[in-house]
């Protein structure tokens, strides 16, 4: 099977255009979008969301402005709240998760979604750590006449750092759960996504008794965050995969810029 697969953390559509650009060009056959916004019934544009202090542009529906750029894909929006976003003294009801798009030539004959920490958040956004939640889907290719399984996540976010806690463990434990519902191990399997977790996490092993080992951690690369990010611990980002899963290409893509997170590139061969 040849498969392109990305994962980003598409960071609320803040570099919007640059994001738009980006995904078009590299064409991915399936694209795993983190921290994506959608308003149903409403037009496209900029929005801000607040939280005390803290004010940050969003775009209230990047996942219709990516369903646009990829019309040759089907679109899966995934939430996991639902709050408010303002413009100027205007508020917009908008959701949060995952979006996960696949190229239409390729058939999604298994899937999985599933709440890998809290639940679901009707009325707002949720208190911290909030929810999070992960994707599972399983590909045919017609071309191949073959199947892969792709599962991602957005894992939680303490204020505390990156470190294991007894939440981080047991969302590792749900991700496990919800893939072995979708994979039937007899195939390869990718997982990816914004971990939230250092590479020395539990996290890590509780996915390698699935067979999963992390591409980014072996190829000693130590930096999966761009210049927008300013902090220290420049980990989040990471790219599994079984043995069975033939890597003719992976990327921490430096340029261009399209978040505060690299994009991850795993071309399959």
């Amino acid at each position: 099977m040849t498969l392109r697969i990305i994962s980003l953390n598409a960071w609320g559509g803040r570099l919007h255009e640059a994001l738009i650009e980006y995904v078009t060009a590299a064409d991915p056959d399936v694209l795993c979008l983190q921290e994506v916004l959608r308003a149903p019934g409403t037009r496209s544009g900029w929005s801000v969301y607040r939280d005390g202090d803290v004010e940050l542009p969003q775009r209230y529906n990047l996942f219709t402005e990516i369903s646009t750029a990829l019309p040759t894909h089907d679109g899966f929006f995934c939430p996991t709240s639902r709050g408010e976003l303002f413009d100027g003294d205007s508020a917009i009801v908008a959701e949060f998760g995952l979006a996960t798009f696949v190229r239409k030539t390729h058939s999604v004959i298994a899937q999985g979604l599933d709440f890998v920490h809290g639940g679901f958040s009707a009325d707002g956004w949720g208190e911290h750590p909030r929810p999070r939640n992960a994707h599972c889907i399983r590909l045919f290719s017609h071309e191949h006449a073959s199947t892969v399984t792709i599962a991602h996540m957005h894992g939680l976010r303490d204020p505390a750092g990156k470190g294991d806690t007894p939440e981080r463990d047991e969302q590792a434990a749900a991700l496990l759960k919800l893939i072995e519902g979708v994979w039937p191990g007899d195939e390869g399997l990718v997982v990816c996504g914004d971990f939230n977790v250092l590479p020395d996490s539990v996290t890590f092993e509780i996915l390698a008794r699935l067979g999963l080992s992390d591409l980014v951690t072996g190829s000693g690369l130590v930096d999966t965050r761009t210049s927008y990010y300013l902090k220290q611990g420049r980990f989040a980002d990471y790219m599994l995969v079984t043995p069975g899963v033939k890597v003719a290409k992976f990327e921490v893509v430096e340029a261009p810029e399209v978040s505060d997170h690299r994009a991850l590139l795993l071309d399959i061969g």
